[in-house]
Order: C-alpha cells, then sequence, then structure tokens
C-alpha cells in the first residue's frame, strides 16, 4: 500500500509486466517437535511454583503481613500459565 503511495507520489514509471517479482515457489516446513527436554523442565518449574505457592500461603497465615497472598501467588501463576500456554499453541499449530 506505501509503496503504490510512494510510486504515485514520485511520479516512477510502473514497471512492465516482465519485470516485476511473482511468487514462483512457496516451501513450507513442519513445525519442530515437542522437546522432552523443554516439557521435563517446565515440569519442574510447576513443582516448583507450587512449592512456592504453599510457602507462601504458610508464611501468610502464620505471620502478620499487610497484604494478601495472591498478591505474590497470582503473578506467578499466570506467568506460569502464559509460558505453558504459549509453547504448547506454538508446537501444536500447523
Amino acid at each position: 500500500m506505501f509503496a503504490n503511495l510512494l510510486q504515485l507520489l514520485s511520479n516512477h514509471p510502473r514497471p512492465s509486466a516482465d519485470q516485476q517479482l511473482f511468487v514462483e515457489e512457496v516451501v513450507v516446513q513442519d513445525r519442530e517437535p515437542r522437546s522432552p527436554r523443554t516439557e521435563r523442565l517446565m515440569l519442574i518449574c510447576w513443582v516448583l511454583i507450587a512449592v512456592k505457592h504453599v510457602a507462601i500461603i504458610w508464611v501468610c497465615n502464620r505471620y502478620p503481613v499487610p497484604f494478601h497472598q495472591l498478591w505474590i501467588n497470582f503473578p506467578t501463576w499466570l506467568l506460569g500459565a502464559l509460558a505453558t500456554a504459549m509453547y504448547f499453541v506454538r508446537v501444536h499449530r500447523k
């Protein structure tokens, strides 16, 4: 769109049909396969997130803190869920 606008404003002649470039071939590659190492790392991270959640809940119940435990736990869970969803959507999309 902007190329046509610039061409119109600059008064350059349009190239002839034999000079225009066309797509001659499209090569589609399959997505890379699922990585067991990456999935194992994500499982370990989710276990660590769960341990952290339990520790934060315990600390908030044991000691008087001026905030709710979800102020710490929810962003952690949300970031982990987003990263996991992005990985699986990327791997399973074709």
